[in-house]
């Protein structure tokens, strides 16, 4: 390396200080540091004195609370996406097709939801589900569809099907326009070879557009279990993890305990749930990057014509 080369090599480690040291305490130092209050009970105020070694992971791992919000993070996770996925991808199929009308203005109402602020979203559905004269009961019995008012967010089943109507509501637009980028990347020339072998849309989708798709669908998969995990605004100010923790998700057990809503606050305890916690998370990043490795493997062999 000639002395040129090793002073553009210094000016770029200089303009990346900035990020790097934001990073570091930002990022590095706040993890660092979980690891280490985790062993300790330790409320968050004053030095770190009592050494109690696993029983913070102990506990966490034998509360049922934390486990019945872990479930619910995987019914919330699981229903999100096999509802947003495929209607996602309709949506994006139609508005694919060159003499649909409209494009922009439909793109831009069903991608509004998107840039809406969750915690905004949260209120104004609360205000629509929350009490028996709230807007949706009155139009249900308006038009006789229901008879009694239906307390949507006072039982465990209604509030988080509530929950989950709004999480799909909020990602649907994003991931219709991942479907649309990926649809769009497709080569044309394919599709025109097979009209010319007199094939259809339907064989087109089923035999062209879904296996190519394979390594856009996984990373789309990755992105929305990763958004149904970070749900913590929008329960807060929809449900508030009730009626009797029938919503409550992990991020708000994890806050509860670290910042003492109904308590003390319990740091150590807080940080080894978040632990426990992300290295779930970081186990299924694990097993859904394997499946976009795959997919993308599997898409190599029909380019070359294994398949």
């Amino acid at each position: 390396m000639n002395r040129r080369n090793k002073s553009l090599y210094s000016w770029a480690y200089l303009f990346m200080l900035p990020q790097l040291l934001m990073l570091a305490v930002f990022t590095i130092y706040p993890i660092v540091m979980s690891y280490v209050y985790s062993f300790y009970d330790w409320s968050g105020i004053g030095p770190l004195q009592q050494f109690i070694g696993w029983d913070n992971f102990y506990s966490v791992m034998t509360d049922r609370y934390f486990w019945n919000a872990y479930r619910n993070n995987l019914i919330y996770i699981g229903f999100t996406v096999l509802i947003t996925l495929p209607a996602a991808l309709l949506a994006a199929l139609l508005l694919n097709l060159a003499y649909f009308k409209g494009k922009v203005v439909y793109r831009t109402l069903l991608f509004l939801p998107v840039v809406t602020t969750t915690a905004i979203v949260g209120v104004v559905l609360k205000s629509m589900f929350g009490t028996d004269n709230a807007i949706v009961n009155l139009v249900l019995q308006q038009f006789n569809l229901i008879k009694e008012p239906i307390g949507w967010l006072s039982g465990p089943y209604t509030s988080m099907l509530v929950l989950i109507g709004a999480g799909i509501w909020k990602v649907f637009g994003m991931i219709m326009i991942y479907w649309l980028a990926g649809l769009q990347s497709l080569p044309k020339e394919i599709y025109e070879a097979a009209r010319i072998d007199g094939a259809g849309w339907w064989a087109a989708l089923r035999y062209i557009t879904i296996p190519l798709l394979l390594p856009v669908s996984a990373v789309i998969l990755l992105l929305t279990v990763m958004n149904g995990i970070h749900v913590f605004d929008l329960v807060t100010t929809l449900t508030g993890g009730g009626p009797f923790f029938a919503t409550d998700m992990v991020d708000l057990y994890i806050y509860r305990y670290a910042f003492g809503t109904g308590g003390f606050p319990q740091q150590g305890y807080a940080s080894a749930a978040g632990i426990i916690f992300g290295m779930s998370i970081f186990v299924i990043s694990l097993v859904l990057g394997a499946i976009v490795q795959l997919a993308m493997r599997r898409q190599r062999s029909i380019a070359i014509g294994k398949e």
